[in-house]
């Protein structure tokens, strides 16, 4: 949990989307996320944490419900917001704190 640590530390923005292999709405954020990253490039970072892999980080972060999607920046949590997020959402998202 280290590297992501200091992942989240950094100026650039950080979206992390806590999921799970057997969530369906998880699945469908896969080609959104995809579609996202295309869109903004290097504005932010997009990383994928699967909870049942990380309970550590998923319970630092009081992840109740997947997939709960957090954006980071300086390691503090910016935005928060679970469930399936719309694309152009998340762009916005990640343009206002970028």
């Amino acid at each position: 949990m280290s590297s992501f640590q200091s992942l989240i530390q950094g100026e650039k923005p950080v979206l992390v989307d806590f999921s799970a292999e057997w969530c369906g709405p998880c699945k469908m954020m896969a080609p959104i996320l995809a579609s996202l990253k295309s869109a903004i490039g290097e504005q932010a970072t997009i990383i994928k944490i699967d909870v049942d892999h990380n309970l550590a980080a998923a319970q630092a972060y009081q992840i109740q419900s997947v997939p709960t999607l957090l954006l980071f920046k300086a390691g503090k949590i910016l935005w928060r917001q679970s469930g399936v997020v719309p694309m152009e959402q998340l762009k916005a998202v990640i343009q206002r704190y970028s």
